[in-house]
């Protein structure tokens, strides 16, 4: 770190100086695992570009479309993109999808029907999607109000899933397994593409016309190759997290089988109609340009997210994954072990945002949720996960998860006030 950044860091933001030497020793041991991710981040910018030249994007696809939006070339070439992107035959990328929980929901609703039975093969399901599934909670249109029958199987020691398990548990009216590929609230590392890979082959081995679905947020872009390259059938995820580059104001993508995504349509818009109508309100040019800036973006998020688990790492405290671990989302989950040391992390984060740095963050009951969810995010676009942000569940053991950061230089700053704050308040 240049000796007049340091300077100003320290007569500005009130850094302590041993703290800017503690990053700055953590960043330099990273340097070969920062190549790596480059290298991925590299790759992935030329696929995208290719995929815009392929399209012939041009200034018309960013004009705006009123009504129905019959006719939007833009909307069309945007789900195009999506779709070559991700090595799928169709796309469904809508501003109306408000989060990525909607897009799962709509992937399950569009699919599933009375009888019909869902299987989660990496243990319990994000914390809202048990709402939507309808595990916990009596929320009217839950997969289990319609009829739908669920089962889930748990992980293998060391994160692997449990291939064998998952084929015995498929039955005749299994329609959809499905992968949740980052961690959510749990402690364990994301999934890698090649265990999405022997998972889909395995799945289709046992019944050739299972859906394979992957719950792909914030995994996006971390790997050369996206589930829908390696077999998965269907894939959704949100554009306030890594594709939208920080730049999209809203909205979900699906993009898998043309067949699913036309059935999911229905379900999103309505029978008869589906992809053909949903006006874009002029937001086609941000959710391009978010997209094509979306691989350095995504690599910024997660060299800050390896950053932080060095930083924490050495100061003593069980993170996941570790530094040098394979990254495949944007998540660090750190094991802090009390709620002060939650609280205390995310006001850090909070007091690092461009945007409501002045706020500080307290647990509260948030819709979806069992307990108590404290979130710390100053963002651009409310609830944007691909800007710098950081959250928890109040409940034992602690766990806090650090993600995003549009720079990487915002990232490791969130870092640096995350263990400004905690050492303020005499935790470490």
């Amino acid at each position: 770190m240049y000796e007049i950044t340091t300077q100003y860091l320290k007569d500005k933001f009130g850094v302590d100086a041993d703290i800017l030497e503690r990053v700055e020793r953590a960043e330099k041991s990273l340097s070969e695992k920062y190549a790596q991710l480059d290298e991925i981040m590299t790759y992935n910018q030329y696929k995208v570009l290719y995929a815009f030249q392929k399209a012939r994007i041009n200034d018309q696809h960013f004009a705006w479309n009123t009504g129905y939006g019959y006719d939007d070339i833009g909307r069309a070439a945007c789900e195009q993109l999506f779709a070559d992107i991700f090595g799928a035959e169709a796309g469904f990328v809508r501003t109306q999808i408000v989060n990525g929980t909607h897009a799962l929901a709509s992937v399950y609703l569009g699919l599933l029907r009375a009888g019909d039975e869902l299987i989660y093969c990496n243990g319990d399901p994000y914390d809202t999607m048990q709402t939507v599934i309808g595990l916990k909670g009596d929320s009217a249109g839950s997969l289990k109000e319609y009829g739908v029958k669920y089962k889930q199987v748990d992980l293998l020691a060391g994160n692997k899933i449990d291939i064998e398990s998952v084929k015995k548990a498929i039955g005749p009216d299994t329609k959809v397994v499905a992968i949740q590929r980052s961690r959510g609230y749990t402690f364990r590392n994301a999934m890698t593409i090649s265990q999405i890979e022997e998972w889909a082959k395995a799945c289709h081995e046992v019944k050739p016309d299972i859906i394979c679905m992957v719950d792909n947020c914030y995994g996006e872009f971390t790997d050369i190759k996206e589930p829908t390259e390696v077999g998965a059938d269907i894939m959704a995820g949100s554009l306030i997290k890594n594709p939208g580059g920080g730049l999209a104001l809203s909205g979900g993508y699906i993009v898998g089988k043309k067949e699913l995504v036309d059935k999911i349509s229905y379900r999103v818009i309505c029978p008869g109609i589906g992809g053909e109508c949903g006006l874009t309100f002029g937001q086609t040019r941000t959710m391009m340009q978010g997209l094509f800036i979306a691989p350095r973006v995504t690599n910024g998020a997660v060299k800050g997210a390896a950053l932080c688990a060095k930083v924490f790492e050495e100061l003593g405290y069980e993170v996941c994954p570790g530094p040098l671990d394979d990254r495949n989302d944007i998540v660090e989950a750190i094991k802090l072990g009390s709620p002060e040391a939650v609280c205390a992390f995310c006001e850090g984060v909070q007091a690092a945002a461009p945007i409501d740095a002045y706020v500080t963050p307290i647990p509260w009951d948030m819709p979806g949720y069992t307990d108590q969810v404290i979130m710390a995010a100053g963002a651009f676009v409310g609830g944007s996960s691909i800007e710098l942000s950081a959250d928890a569940p109040m409940r034992e053991p602690y766990n806090v998860f650090f993600q995003g950061g549009i720079t990487y230089e915002h990232s490791k700053f969130g870092v640096i006030k995350a263990v400004q704050q905690m050492k303020d308040k005499g935790l470490i």
